[in-house]
């Protein structure tokens, strides 16, 4: 009779590796032995954002039963790993029916990996065995706080989107996207509902959760349901979320909080803020009118992605509260502990490290975490951003942490060891006596709804039973909504933060300058700046027929088409051409049909739209700090730059970049580049335009300041930057 494990007893890996003459990692090969057979191993490799698995027919087991010793294998071929640190997360789980698993079962063990380039000082290829076992969490001894009031709260977040595969045309239809929405029948059904009934029969009198939908996936729905594609799996798809409408937690709050959000999943980072307040807006209309209930005044913003530049539109919308991604916060604080090339990111801008440092920092285990958290920092706060003339605008902002919300997207409860990884949370407030009773941690576990592991039936069902099941019987810990816990901890309204930009961890590790959405920027030619190009300019000719034109015939469909120019995913998969053209094939469709409604306000004088401005980027990204290197950070260049793109239909008099540093203020004539050179056939794209910046200024903010030949001027949002 086999006998099931109970620890893993070691990792035998290199512990060097160094990259080839074309930059190409070796094949090498990871061992690991536990005391008993595993019925699921698995291995998985993180290093800058990239996760790679090794599961089932890759692992293989070199077992001699007569031994008594359970040895493991995987190898891992060449060519799959860039320079820089690998992490190591050698696992198994100890039931054999995975559905079934309880977290007791999931054993974990870690080892680290880090491979140089062929031009660095190379130590020699070693491979130690890795003696791994469970760390016990801190002693709370010495707590300032009594251990019994001191309880975590997090909530569960589950986005759901699909886009339009055409942007030009929504009706588009094939057997792709037959397989991809008939697949995610549970997720788009049921799976929430059953979530939400086991918190219900559970007894947790304020457990919920929240979600996400964007407007295109529900009108796909929608469409499935009234013409039965997908084999007829959507008829009444929505009729058990509806049934859910009325069903409130103690507190009164929907047990199932529909997120604000945008239509059409743009980047709202990006976008202009009046077209992030129609996204919102027409969002907000879809959710009434398919799931009987108001969308919510907290926001999920697409990718995660938030700018505090986004706080005036969000305002407007009516917008009370964000999500972001938890690692911006910490990075914008003061002696923040970066981590170097695992953490996946260039180090913070001094520019937007204005948040006094944290009281001290923890480095989690049994998952994969990157950098150090702050726990203290763990809880809503009031983000505070202020324009160029000088007002303050303010929301309050709810960190989703990223490395448990990561870890509980591979399945809920049993891939996510929550007693023990949120211990550690709440066991290092007690040792520091950094537990706020006034304000508790609490944090969003967010991931999407319908893919992998987070979007897995198991996750809803048995999963979710034994989440609810471990939380009515560990009073340190509970599962709560957002609106619940706002409303009996709100947040200090006289204490305002910042918190760097940045988005989730998926899309290039979440890097504070958006840089998954401008790939290949450094080359001559960007597919992801090419639509960024063409996006502008489509942007101010339907922003002047909707100032100028009334009675437009064509400004519901082009306005429509803009909106759906600007979903994130069109950016996403640069360079696949499917996407790389969405962008341009939207644009020339619209400035088809509005050319003569423009050609009319050109004739009759009436345009009143500013300048169309790309928020602006600056290469390199940290003048005078460090850049990406070959496996390595380097020194960047002292003189930094200035890029963005302006259209006007009416034509541009001039454009300004506007400097505030501690001397005072200065206007630089921007230099005008001449159109972004389309490879898309693109019909009208932006004038491209850049300004060098004064080497050694320091700490200084700055604005774009543009004005078209009618005299109509725009601003850009009030921008930071550090010049060393």
């Amino acid at each position: 009779m086999q006998t099931v494990f109970r620890r893993l007893l070691e990792i035998t890996c290199p512990e060097h590796l160094v990259l080839d003459e074309q930059g190409t990692s070796p094949a090498f090969e990871i061992r690991f032995k536990a005391d008993g057979t595993i019925p699921f191993p698995q291995v998985i490799l993180r290093t800058r954002g990239e996760e790679h698995l090794f599961r089932e027919a890759r692992v293989v087991s070199r077992t001699a039963p007569e031994s008594g010793e359970y040895f493991y294998a995987v190898k891992v071929p060449a060519k799959l790993l860039s320079a820089g640190e690998v992490q190591v997360q050698v696992e198994g789980c100890r039931s054999e029916d995975l559905s079934r698993a309880e977290p007791a079962d999931w054993i974990k063990a870690f080892a680290t990996i880090n491979i140089a380039a062929l031009s660095d000082a190379a130590p020699s290829l070693s491979t130690p065995a890795v003696v791994v076992g469970n760390r016990p969490c801190p002693d709370p001894a010495g707590s300032s706080v009594a251990e019994a009031e001191c309880k975590i709260y997090f909530g569960i977040h589950k986005h759901m989107h699909q886009p339009y595969y055409n942007a030009t045309d929504p009706r588009h239809w094939d057997g792709q996207k037959d397989e991809i929405f008939g697949s995610r029948g549970g997720p788009y059904t049921h799976f929430l509902p059953t979530a939400v009934r086991h918190y219900i029969h559970g007894g947790l009198p304020h457990a919920g959760l929240s979600t996400s939908w964007s407007g295109s996936l529900i009108e796909q729905l929608h469409r499935c349901a009234k013409e039965g594609l997908c084999g007829g799996c959507f008829g009444g798809w929505n009729a058990d979320l509806l049934s859910l409408a009325g069903e409130k937690t103690a507190l009164g709050n929907p047990r199932v909080d529909f997120s604000a959000f945008g239509f059409f999943h743009p980047l709202m980072p990006l976008v202009p803020g009046r077209d992030t307040v129609k996204q919102i807006r027409w969002h907000q209309e879809i959710i009434q009118s398919t799931f009987g209930t108001a969308a919510s005044s907290v926001l999920f913003p697409p990718e995660t992605a938030f700018h505090v530049r986004m706080i005036p539109a969000l305002l407007e919308a009516g917008v009370e509260v964000v999500i972001y991604d938890s690692i911006h916060r910490f990075r914008a604080c003061k002696d923040y502990p970066y981590a170097g090339l695992q953490e996946g990111m260039l180090p913070p801008s001094p520019a937007e490290q204005v948040n006094p440092p944290a009281p001290s920092w923890l480095q989690l285990h049994n998952i994969w975490a990157g950098s150090k958290i702050a726990p203290s920092l763990l809880k809503p706060e009031v983000v505070a951003y202020e324009d160029p003339e000088g007002r303050a605008h303010k929301i309050i902002a709810v960190p989703a942490e990223r490395y448990i919300g990561n870890e509980d997207a591979r399945g809920g409860y049993g891939a996510l060891q929550y007693p023990d990884v949120l211990g550690q949370v709440r066991q290092h407030l007690l040792k520091t006596g950094e537990y706020d009773p006034a304000h508790p941690p609490f944090f969003l576990l967010h991931s999407d709804g319908d893919n992998h592991g987070g979007g897995a039936e198991s996750y809803y069902t048995h999963n979710t039973q034994q989440l609810v099941n471990w939380i009515r019987n560990d009073p340190r810990f509970e599962l709560t909504t957002i609106r619940d816990y706002l409303q009996r901890f709100p947040p200090d309204q006289e204490s305002a933060v910042h918190i760097e930009p940045g988005a989730w961890s998926g899309a290039d590790n979440g890097d504070p300058r958006f840089m998954k959405w401008f790939s290949r920027y450094q080359e001559a030619y960007s597919p992801d700046l090419n639509s960024w190009a063409v996006l502008t300019a489509l942007e101010n000719a339907v922003h002047s027929v909707e100032d100028s034109c009334a009675e437009s015939a064509h400004l519901a469909d082009i306005t429509r088409l803009l909106l759906t120019a600007q979903t994130s995913c069109y950016w996403y998969w640069t360079g696949q051409e499917i996407w790389d053209v969405q962008v341009t094939n939207a644009a020339n469709y619209s400035f088809g049909r509005a050319k003569d409604e423009v050609d009319q306000i050109l004739a009759a004088g009436i345009d009143r739209t500013p300048p169309a401005i790309f928020p602006p980027w600056i290469t390199p990204e940290n003048p005078g700090g460090k850049t990406w290197g070959q496996g390595c950070l380097e020194d960047a260049p002292r003189q930094g730059t200035v890029h963005t793109f302006v259209h006007d239909i009416a034509g541009l008099r001039d454009v300004h970049l506007v400097l505030r540093t501690s001397s005072g203020e200065q206007s630089l004539k921007m230099k005008n580049r001449g159109p972004y050179p389309s490879q898309t056939g693109a019909a009208v794209t932006a004038d491209y335009f850049t300004a060098e910046l004064p080497v050694g200024a320091g700490d200084i903010r700055y604005y774009i300041e543009a004005t078209d030949n009618k005299g109509n001027t725009a601003r850009t949002a009030l921008e930071r930057a550090f010049l060393a």
